[in-house]
């Protein structure tokens, strides 16, 4: 048979000119070619052949309809009946005539040698028969599938140019059951037990899956112990900060690197006419054993109108005394830069604090203090920490999520925001991934990797050869981790 065009999935039904090229002889002498003329002399009733020739009414009837796909319909090369990619339902007579009559008719008609014909026999209550014809795609379609998201391309090309706008990398959350990449935490849980997940994924995850972290265990037994660490509890030093509320705690020392990522967190009170000008009144700093190193009320420099208890517990008394808002901000910003001038901070070594935080650009805006972006880390922007649609999640739902536990529940303390960042960002730069000399996308050894002069070298490469030059586009924090070693 002459096969379809192997780049059309769908591959269009077969016109009724085509010869019969290439079948054996007995074939042809036994379904000779019939053009429309030829046809019209041979069948002047418009009845179809011999061995059609029993087919009752009702049979006629079902074949004569139209697609209920929608597909155009044209007689086929052989006996020039029509031919239909998707038949319409067939509603049981009784006899089982008019179905093997069905049977014969999808027996007569064209299908390339390139497909796959699957029928499957749904039988309902009503007694409906549906015939759902399923052809597979093309091998060529098969092998232009993503290594990394698992998506599938008619054309190589179009594999390579969703490889150099996604910037698949090693450093992408991963379903331990299948191997695929997500972009987010958030995307990888709805593939495990998601609304619509995988199944054989979702299987295997509801008897070894942790749903805090999303790792994948050996066993059951494993999966409990992994399940007893992975469950974190709330600190109990916030409450004794609630209770001392006039309490001024300042270990902001510049050292030798003892620490080298902080995580800081505040609490607003409003200002202006209507009270909706965030105003720091409450900041705290914790080191990366959550040790608080400074614990402070700030006097901002407007005039408080909405001191927001119910979320803050600030009265107007506990400003009276604290702190001016110049002399907080010039001591944190000494203690991050620790000795080290601005200019001469970089992403990776030296001695500079790694900021953590949530939402760390308000905050450090209210606060009026200027650090490099290369030495923040923020869960708020974090994209394997965002939702799907890119955009940011709240802390609170952070840390129930992947911390197992509340915050903010009433009034809020700035050291649980600080726990919850810090366990946040650990977590994140404990994860195992694949050492590379240049992992960063923006690295200008990578610069080529995907170039357009480079088109035809990249069609000729494997799907998993292209996800090895592919690089991420956001700095992975478990960078971070080996910078320490």
């Amino acid at each position: 048979m002459t096969e379809l065009h192997p780049e059309d999935p769908y591959y269009p039904t077969v016109i009724a000119n085509e010869w019969t090229e290439g079948e054996p002889e007995e074939v042809q002498r036994e379904n000779p070619k019939l053009g429309p003329e030829e046809y019209q002399e041979r069948n002047p009733e418009g009845k179809d052949s011999d061995e059609e020739s029993d087919m009752d009414e009702g049979a006629r009837e079902i074949l004569s309809k139209p697609n209920p796909l929608g597909n155009n319909i044209e007689p086929t090369r052989r006996t020039g009946r029509p031919y239909q990619s998707s038949p319409p339902l067939l509603k049981r007579s009784g006899s089982s005539s008019r179905l093997s009559q069905c049977y014969k008719y999808l027996a007569h008609s064209t299908i390339s040698s390139s497909q796959v014909l699957s029928i499957f026999l749904l039988k309902s209550l009503d007694k409906f028969i549906d015939i759902k014809v399923e052809i597979t795609m093309d091998s060529e379609t098969q092998r232009n599938k993503c290594a990394a998201c698992y998506r599938q391309f008619n054309k190589k090309e179009h594999l390579v140019e969703h490889m150099r706008i996604s910037y698949h990398s090693v450093h992408e959350p991963m379903c331990g059951i299948c191997g695929k990449r997500c972009r987010s935490f958030e995307s990888l849980r709805d593939h495990l037990i998601g609304p619509l997940p995988k199944v054989e994924c979702e299987r295997v995850f509801r008897d070894h899956g942790c749903t805090i972290c999303l790792t994948v265990l050996n066993s059951p037994n494993s999966l409990r112990v992994h399940q007893d660490r992975c469950q974190l509890s709330r600190g109990n030093n916030g409450v004794l900060h609630r209770f001392a509320n006039m309490g001024i705690q300042d270990d902001l020392r510049i050292d030798s690197g003892k620490t080298r990522a902080v995580a800081l967190a505040c609490k607003m009170v409003g200002g202006g006419s209507d009270g909706s000008l965030d105003l720091c009144a409450r900041v705290c700093i914790i080191d990366e054993y959550e040790n608080i190193l400074f614990h402070s009320y700030v006097k901002p420099q407007l005039p408080v109108t909405n001191y927001r208890y119910e979320t803050t517990g600030v009265r107007p008394e506990y400003l009276t005394d604290a702190m001016p808002l110049r002399h907080v901000q010039r001591k944190i910003q000494d203690f991050l830069c620790n000795g080290e001038p601005m200019w001469k901070i970089r992403s990776r070594g030296g001695k500079a604090k790694i900021l953590v935080g949530h939402g760390l650009e308000h905050d450090m805006k209210c606060l009026e203090l200027e650090y490099p972006l290369v030495k923040i880390r923020d869960t708020a922007k974090y994209p394997p920490l965002m939702k799907t649609s890119k955009l940011s999640n709240s802390l609170k739902y952070l840390t129930k999520s992947y911390l197992g536990y509340d915050i903010q529940n009433g009034i809020q303390d700035p050291y649980d925001d600080c726990v919850a960042t810090m366990r946040l960002y650990r977590r994140m730069r404990s994860q195992a991934h694949r050492m590379e000399d240049y992992p960063l996308a923006t690295d200008s050894q990578n610069n080529n990797n995907f170039a357009s002069w480079r088109q035809g070298e990249l069609e000729r490469m494997s799907p998993n050869e292209l996800l090895a030059i592919s690089r991420s586009d956001y700095y992975c924090w478990c960078l971070d981790s080996k910078d320490v070693a």
